[in-house]
């Protein structure tokens, strides 16, 4: 049986999906025949979170069986908002998160992308959590993951030296501690 993984792409529209459909091939390589990497393009919508909690609830539904949940910059802190502020009905097998910002809702356009302060406790029970950051990414400050890494104590951590945003365009590593689940 195939295993699904759902990929949640950064930013919003075509170019950041062209950018990340990069990394989705890295990982269906990685991965081989036994997973299934949805990629569904998530057009910005005009809701304070450009419409990413309903799309992914959309895409989730689509899914049956155990889902792994792999985001990229914006779409890595949708899935934790998401997963923190909705009722999941799928089984979750893991949380990849790469290049999270942290949105601390200091200008008013971000107030909607802020998670809650208890966020992490709302998160599914037993919830492999895994966190990917290069220190020399130029999009989202290597700090941002500071405050994951203090608020989901459970995660397990890697800090890259190099790789930028984008990490070279190689989820080798994110693949790897898929397959180790």
């Amino acid at each position: 049986m195939k295993k699904h993984v759902l990929f949640i792409q950064g930013g919003g529209g075509e170019e950041d999906y062209t950018a990340d459909a990069k990394l989705v091939t890295s990982l269906r390589e990685v991965l081989g025949e036994t997973y299934v990497v949805h990629y569904p393009f998530l057009p910005e919508e005009p809701e304070p979170d450009f419409g990413r909690k309903k799309q992914i609830d959309k895409e989730l539904s689509l899914l049956n069986g155990s889902i792994i949940l792999v985001g990229h910059s914006l779409g890595a802190s949708m899935l934790l908002k998401y997963l923190s502020e909705s009722q999941i009905h799928k089984k979750i097998a893991g949380l990849f998160l790469i290049s999270t910002p942290f949105w601390s809702g200091d200008e008013e356009w971000k107030q909607d992308l802020k998670l809650h302060k208890d966020f992490a406790d709302k998160l599914p029970e037993n919830l492999p959590v895994f966190l990917y950051h290069s220190q020399d990414d130029e999009v989202v400050p290597f700090a941002n993951l500071e405050f994951y890494t203090k608020n989901l104590p459970q995660a397990i951590v890697r800090k890259l030296p190099k790789g930028g945003h984008q990490l070279n365009n190689d989820l080798s590593i994110v693949a790897k501690d898929i397959l180790s689940l």
